[in-house]
Formats: C-alpha cells, structure tokens, sequence
C-alpha cells in the first residue's frame, strides 16, 4: 500500500460536534457543528451551524469567514446534515476561541452581536482516528479525523443552557459519543 492517499485534498482542519437528546438519541433536540477550518478552496476560518432548543429550532449560521461558511454548505454539510446547508439563512459575523482540551474540558466560545455560545466537551473515553473514504455509506468524499468521544457536553447560548445530554454510539467496532472533538479532521475526493 503506498504511504499516500490517492484522493484530492478538499479541507483540513477540524469539526467538532454536539448532537443532543431528552430521550437517549431517539429525539434530536439540538445540534451543533463547530469548523475550525485550516485550509479550503475558500481560506481559512470558524463556522458553526447551530439548530438547538435554545434557537427555538431554528438553524443559525455563524462565521469569520463567509466565503468558508458557504464553501461547507455546499461541500460537506450538504452530505451530513442538509438542514445547515441551505445557502439562503444568514451568515451573523462572530469571533471564535478554544479554550482547553480533551484532557479536562474543551470549550470553543462563539461570541456575535446578539449571542454568546459556549460549547463545551468533557468526561472524554479513549480516542481513535475514523477512516471513512469516498465511497463509504455511499458518499462521494471521505474524511479521515481523529474523534475524542466526550461522555458529557453541554451546550450554552445567552447564559440559557440546553437540557438534554449526549448519548454513546458506536462507530464500528469502537465507543464513540453523539458529542465529538474532531480534530486533525481532512476531507477528501476522488481525483478526476
């Protein structure tokens, strides 16, 4: 097997995530995706896309870099959650800050206009790299990343707190959580 992947590189960086249930993953009641993005077609910055409780279900998108956010709708988020990927909601200017790691608690601050969102990961289990390429459950890009399964999470906008907690899932044959850290995370195409 040769040392590199044959596929074209389409973004790397991070996407860390909170999906949220009152019932153990039956209901989703709120959904957050956080990018961290190092480098794509359109540059670098953070987006989130958020759907929660809090926003009274309604998806809102958050950037330093608009031309990124966009970039991740119509690339990624059109395959992995197309409620995030409509191109017509707004994209509200905002900063963004991490503080601590999958060690202790790891929290990206999202801070804009009229909100500031605190997502934080804690309770971490053992990590382990997902390898999924273009072609698996039939995507036509794959991603490689490196997941940090947080038993808890939590989810906070404006000081109001979401109810509802993460629930484990597998991902093949290892523990994962519905509330990831996914860093050293590359998006990838075939070539051609």
């Amino acid at each position: 097997m040769p040392p590199v992947d044959p596929n074209e590189v389409l973004m790397t960086g991070e996407n860390s995530f909170i999906r949220l249930s009152p019932d153990g993953g039956t209901t989703l009641s709120d959904r957050a995706s956080h990018w961290r993005v190092l480098w794509c077609p359109a540059g670098a910055g953070h987006t989130l896309f958020l759907q929660s409780t809090l926003t009274e279900g309604r998806v809102r998108v958050y950037s330093d870099n608009i031309g990124v956010a966009r970039w991740l709708q119509k690339t990624i988020e059109s395959l992995l959650f197309p409620a995030f990927a409509d191109t017509a909601l707004p994209v509200l200017g905002a900063r963004f800050e991490r503080q601590g790691g999958p060690w202790s608690t790891a929290t990206e601050t999202v801070t804009a206009a009229e909100a500031r969102i605190a997502l934080s990961w804690y309770d971490c289990i053992e990590p382990f790299v997902l390898n999924a390429p273009p072609g698996f459950n039939n995507r036509p890009i794959g991603v490689f990343s490196t997941f940090f399964p947080a038993r808890s999470a939590q989810l906070e906008l404006n000081g109001r707190i979401a109810t509802a907690s993460p629930w484990p899932e597998m991902r093949g044959d290892r523990q994962g959580s519905s509330a990831c850290l996914a860093w050293s995370e590359t998006w990838v195409k075939p070539r051609g």
